[in-house]
Order: structure tokens, then C-alpha cells, then sequence
């Protein structure tokens, strides 16, 4: 089957097991698309929403790269690991003696704005050279303090040992670092055990498909799963364009700020709602330049 120039965006639960590599693979391989690309990876162990984009959609990524995202976190109380997670040795236990009068205090302390040190089980570089590798090499590195914001962080079950928390959480907070650090604060040291993501920014895991029921539909179906791209740029305020700009813009033209006291990046569309893709807005200039656009071809209605 030939390779398709389709255009979308697809909302995966992944399972627990398979990378956000290999699961963006199986999909395109799915729909048998050109070009694909995800909004942030979830670890392998992680399960929930991944957004997929595919064609013209990976412009438009990284308005999730960089949104807020909600998960649901199964802590194990009394046991530390390496790695914060299932997938370490474990280096420390405790007895654990918390009720949920004592939980609720310490996640008061947790809510809003803070830093957090990323983990040396991670994949960010240092030198080029993923911090994860190092670490396997029994090497630890410095790492900076980011800054991080937790939005929502409530209690939502707790049984023994084990801690079911709703979070969510800006661009670069670990679930595995957030979870070892209220370990350390109840006293009984955690490590996560389970985690599932719920959200990314207006996306939602009850409207996602697993891989699953994907491969058991025909291409039709498939096809009728996909959101437009511009559902990727919906917190951008809008900057509607008669047919004249519209097709300027397209070409990669700047054009008149279409109405007063736009600033900063917008969704630009065109005549009957057409996404044509992301301009920044210049108040002092009173105009729009481009700065990622559909391709012409592509610039149309919603899948």
C-alpha cells in the first residue's frame, strides 16, 4: 500500500510496555502515513494519552511538547528505589504509619509553583549523551534545578501502602521525582508504581483509541478518528483573515493584524474557519508574519 499525505491528529491510549517510539511507529505504520511525530513521551512502564500527529499536524507539535499535562500516579509507600520507579533496585524501606489526614498536609506542600532536579533516569543530555546511560554506568552528574508548577494534586485513594494520586503538572515535571520527594515528606519514602496519563492540555483519555481497536477497524474508520491540526494551536487567540490575506499568508506573507491588541503567537484562519497555520502578531506593527503554515493543499477542512 502506498504511502498517504493524510493530515491529523490521533489520540493513542498506549500500553504499558511499548515506548512512545514504537508505539508512533505502529501507528503510522497504521495508516500508512508519510510523516508522523508525537507530542512528549511517556515512559515504556506508562500507560494513557499520547497524541499523534500526522503530515502537516508535526508542524504543530510542539503546542503540546509544551502544554500542561494530567496524569493519575499509584505510589508504593515504604520502599525507595534507584530510579524512583518500578524499574530500579530498591534501596531503602521503612514502616509506614500515614492516614489521610497526614497525606493531605504534606500535598498542600507540593501545590503550585516550585523546582525540581530531573532525575539521573532521564533522557535528557549532558554533552550529548542521555542522562539514563550514565547512570547505568553507575555515574551521577550534576544536574540544574527546573522550574515546575503543580496545577491539581489530590488524594484520591489511600490503602496501606498503597497512595492513588490525580496531578497535573506544567512542561518538565517528573511524576517519578514528584512521587519520591511526597515519599520522603510522609516519612516512609515511595517509589511510583503505576502511572497513567489522563490529559494533554484540552485533550483527554476518554476520547482516546488503543492500538487495539485501531488495527481492528479499516482505513475509513481510522480516518474518521483523526482531529484537525488546529486543535493542537486552540489555546492560541485566533486571527481571522479575509480571502485576500488569507492566501498571502499562505504564500508566507505578512499581513495586517486583521484586529486590534494582537501580541505574540495566534492561530491564523481563513475564510469558512480554514486553519492556515501559526503567525506572531506585532502590536506596534499592526500586522502578522508567518510562522508555520499549512501546506496549501493541506489547508482545508478538518479531517
Amino acid at each position: 500500500m502506498a504511502r498517504r499525505a493524510l493530515t491529523g491528529v490521533f489520540l493513542l491510549d498506549k500500553p504499558a510496555g511499548l515506548s512512545s517510539t514504537s508505539a508512533l511507529g505502529r501507528v503510522k505504520w497504521l495508516y500508512q502515513a508519510l510523516r508522523a511525530g508525537h507530542t512528549g513521551t511517556l515512559d515504556p512502564f506508562a500507560t494513557g494519552l499520547l497524541p499523534i500527529c500526522l503530515g502537516e499536524a508535526t508542524k504543530f507539535a510542539r503546542f503540546m511538547l509544551d502544554a500542561d499535562k494530567a496524569y493519575r500516579a499509584t505510589l508504593k509507600l515504604g520502599i525507595k528505589t534507584s530510579t524512583a520507579d518500578t524499574e530500579g533496585h530498591i534501596v531503602a524501606t521503612r514502616d509506614v504509619h500515614v492516614d489521610r489526614d497526614a497525606v493531605e498536609r504534606v500535598l498542600q506542600g507540593f501545590r503550585g509553583k516550585g523546582v525540581q532536579t530531573p532525575p539521573m533516569h532521564s533522557a535528557l543530555k549532558q554533552d550529548g549523551v542521555p542522562l539514563y546511560k550514565l547512570a547505568r554506568k553507575g555515574l551521577e552528574v550534576a544536574r540544574e534545578e527546573r522550574a515546575i508548577d503543580v496545577l491539581q494534586l489530590e488524594l484520591v485513594s489511600l490503602a496501606c501502602d498503597a497512595l492513588v494520586l490525580d496531578c497535573r503538572v506544567s512542561k518538565g515535571t517528573y511524576i517519578r521525582v514528584l512521587a519520591e520527594d511526597i515519599g520522603e515528606a510522609l516519612g516512609c519514602g515511595a517509589h511510583l508504581i503505576g502511572l497513567r496519563r489522563t490529559a494533554t492540555a484540552a485533550f483527554s483519555l476518554q476520547d482516546a483509541t488503543t492500538l487495539e481497536q485501531l488495527e481492528a477497524m479499516d482505513m475509513p474508520a481510522r480516518d474518521a478518528l483523526l482531529l484537525p491540526a488546529e486543535r493542537l494551536c486552540a489555546a492560541l487567540p485566533p486571527a481571522i483573515l479575509g480571502a485576500e490575506d488569507a492566501h498571502i499568508f499562505g504564500n508566507g506573507g505578512w499581513v495586517p493584524s486583521p484586529q486590534p491588541g494582537l501580541q505574540g503567537e495566534v492561530g491564523v484562519y481563513g475564510p469558512g474557519g480554514r486553519f492556515l497555520g501559526v503567525g506572531l502578531a506585532a502590536t506596534a506593527e499592526a500586522r502578522i508574519e508567518p510562522v508555520r503554515c499549512m501546506a496549501r493543499d493541506q489547508a482545508a477542512a478538518a479531517p
